[in-house]
């Protein structure tokens, strides 16, 4: 889109298909979220789907959960019960928000973490909808999470910050296992690390999955958090860098649990 374009405001009527973009914070979804509101055919938010105006269910700031909303069994069953969303109210706020280039746009993308725990729910809300999987090297994730810490979400007691954000990085790792076995052909699966090698060959694969999308460009910086233009780069090493020996052991004391589960998305476990 052409800078200073007019957008389209409102969405109702117009949307055809749903692209959820499934992905624990802080694991490239922001990035790739502004890649896919570029392209000619889709409507976008302008925020989180989880924290648009008039969205009818848990957020992690609702639930104070902030970054952690995966690192207790109450916390994923909060998200995951059904009578806590109304989605006939969801649609109608999220398409009032949506903006488009053009008015042949016909796919919304929507793009919110805790989403990844009700996948099942939204493929079967959304019977048309097609799903991104992306998932990321799990102590690049916790360092963003730490970096944050006022932020980030409560901590029982006797737990370090760092093993909340392990659990939660497992859960979320564990939901998104699920939703690949669950989702099948409905989904394109991708790391974080093949986003950033090969960004073109991961977007001729969400091109393959969602018509119209063949225009997605990921080579384009982009707005980051709307703080500034982003080139997509692998962040991992710089950050994991700045990961300390404490916080490394508490880390891989929850990830060693799951060597099985991180070696499935190509992970190691120790940080690397």
């Amino acid at each position: 889109m052409a800078a200073g374009a007019a957008m389209i405001a409102g969405a109702a009527g117009a949307v055809r298909r749903h692209l959820f973009l499934l992905a624990p914070n802080n694991s490239g979804s922001t990035f790739l979220a502004a890649a896919l509101a570029g392209c000619a055919r889709a409507w976008s938010l302008p925020r989180e789907g989880q924290h648009v105006a008039g969205f009818h269910g848990p957020s992690s700031r609702g639930t104070g959960t902030r970054l952690l909303w995966a690192a207790t069994p109450a916390s994923i069953a909060a998200f995951r019960d059904p009578a806590a969303y109304d989605w006939t109210r969801t649609r109608r706020a999220w398409d009032f928000h949506a903006r488009a280039a053009q008015a042949d746009a016909d796919t919304l993308v929507v793009a919110s973490p805790p989403f990844l725990l009700i996948a099942d729910a939204l493929a079967a809300e959304f019977p048309g909808a097609a799903f991104l999987i992306m998932v990321r090297n799990p102590h690049a994730v916790a360092e963003g999470i730490l970096r944050r810490a006022a932020a980030a979400g409560p901590v029982a007691p006797g737990d370090s910050l760092a093993t909340a954000a392990a659990r939660h990085i497992v859960a979320a790792l564990a939901a998104q296992a699920a939703n690949i076995a669950a989702l099948g052909d409905r989904a394109a699966v991708f790391t974080y690390e093949e986003m950033c090698a090969d960004p073109a060959a991961v977007a001729a694969r969400i091109a393959a999955l969602v018509p119209g999308f063949d225009d997605l460009d990921l080579a384009r910086p982009r707005a980051v958090k709307g703080r500034y233009d982003e080139p997509l780069r692998d962040m991992n090493a710089e950050q994991i860098a700045r990961l300390t020996p404490g916080e490394i052991a508490d880390l891989d004391a929850v990830f060693d649990a799951r060597r099985d589960l991180l070696a499935g998305f190509g992970y190691a476990a120790g940080a690397a």
